[in-house]
């Protein structure tokens, strides 16, 4: 996992290119936002698979879609963005994503660990990167009286199954 630190420079920070790529991908994804338009209810059908319910995590936690645009650059590819909420003591049960995955913490904490790593707990202004095929075993709300929430950036094959609940 890479953190990254808008707050401080208590955290490692990643190389200057990395950031930079960080930065600029989000900024080509916004931009194409303005220029390819796509319906609500073609984002809902795209994340149909990452919407989580009862099943799947704790009560009080969703999903909610932000948009999702094709890559005209990288064909075959998609850019999705969703926000997760998670209530006090949520989480998300083990997990894979399609592709590439970048989560930025918007409120409270996230503890996150993929498999093989260490339980990793992120704070408002941090991230972390979840490479393809990763296995996410805890994604979890670090407070059981407040909320929190992340922004989830996915970059995966057009088409593709976003998350795969493990059995």
């Amino acid at each position: 996992m890479t953190t990254l630190s808008l707050s401080g420079p208590r955290w490692p920070m990643p190389s200057r290119m990395t950031a930079l790529a960080i930065v600029g991908g989000l900024a080509c994804a916004l931009a194409l936002g303005r220029t390819l338009p796509v319906t609500m209810d073609t984002v809902a059908g795209a994340l149909a698979p990452l919407c989580a319910n009862a099943a799947e995590s704790s009560p009080l936690d969703k999903v909610e879609p932000i948009a999702s645009y094709a890559l005209p650059n990288v064909p075959g590819k998609r850019v999705t963005i969703v926000r997760v909420f998670y209530g006090p003591g949520g989480f998300s049960r083990p997990h894979r994503h399609a592709g590439s995955v970048t989560a930025f913490v918007t409120k409270g904490e996230i503890r996150s660990q993929l498999g093989g790593g260490p339980v990793g707990t992120f704070a408002v202004g941090q991230s972390f990167f979840e490479p393809p095929g990763s296995t996410h075993l805890v994604s979890a709300n670090a407070s059981t009286t407040e909320p929190a929430e992340l922004i989830a950036v996915f970059v995966a094959d057009e088409g593709a199954q976003l998350t795969t609940y493990l059995e």
